[in-house]
C-alpha cells in the first residue's frame, strides 16, 4: 500500500535525482575542460600529490581531463546514470584521498581540480578543507544518483521507455 510519503518521496525524487544528476555533471564538464586544453598542467597536478609513480602519474594526467568529461556529458545527458554515477564516486573517493594525504603530508599544492594545479608559490596558502568539504558534497550527489539515478529529462528512461516514477 502506498502512502502519503512515499508517494510524496516517488514524486519528488526524481527531481532530486534531476537536479544532482545536473550539478555533478556540470562540475565534471567544467573541470574537463579547464584542463584538457593544457595536458602538461593536469600531468604537474597529479605529480605535486607525489602519490603514483611517475609511468602512472603520465597516465593518469593526461587521462583524467577526457574522463572528466566523459562522466559530465553522460550525467548532463542521463545516459548510464548508475554507472556514471559510481564511476564518479571512485574518482570522487579517490581525490579526497589525494587531497587529505597532502593535507597530512604537509605538502603545499593546488589541487588542480579545475585546472593549473602543482606546488603553490611564496606566500600562498593550500586550501585542502573547502576542498575536501567540496568534493564530500559532490560524492554526497554520486551517492544519492548510485541509489536513485532515475530522474527527469534523461536519455536512461527514453531508453528504457518507461516513466521515472514507475522504475525503480
Amino acid at each position: 500500500m502506498m502512502t502519503v510519503e512515499t508517494g510524496r518521496a516517488a514524486a519528488v525524487l526524481p527531481w532530486v535525482a534531476t537536479v544532482a544528476r545536473l550539478a555533478l555533471g556540470t562540475v565534471w564538464v567544467v573541470a574537463g575542460v579547464l584542463k584538457i586544453g593544457d595536458p602538461a598542467a593536469s600531468v604537474r597536478a597529479v605529480r605535486a600529490y607525489q602519490l603514483l609513480p611517475e609511468p602512472v602519474v603520465q597516465i593518469v594526467g593526461a587521462g583524467l581531463p577526457a574522463a572528466e568529461l566523459v562522466l559530465g556529458v553522460l550525467l548532463i545527458t542521463g545516459l548510464g546514470v548508475r554507472v556514471g554515477a559510481v564511476l564518479s564516486a571512485l574518482l570522487l573517493a579517490a581525490f579526497v584521498v589525494g587531497i587529505a594525504a597532502a593535507w597530512a603530508r604537509g605538502l603545499r599544492i593546488d589541487c588542480g581540480c579545475f585546472g593549473s594545479g602543482g606546488e603553490l608559490g611564496p606566500g600562498q596558502e593550500p586550501s585542502y578543507g573547502p576542498e575536501l568539504a567540496r568534493d564530500a558534497g559532490l560524492l554526497a550527489l554520486a551517492g544519492l544518483l548510485t541509489w536513485w539515478p532515475r530522474s527527469r529529462f534523461a536519455v536512461d528512461g527514453w531508453l528504457l521507455g518507461t516513466n521515472a516514477q514507475e522504475r525503480r
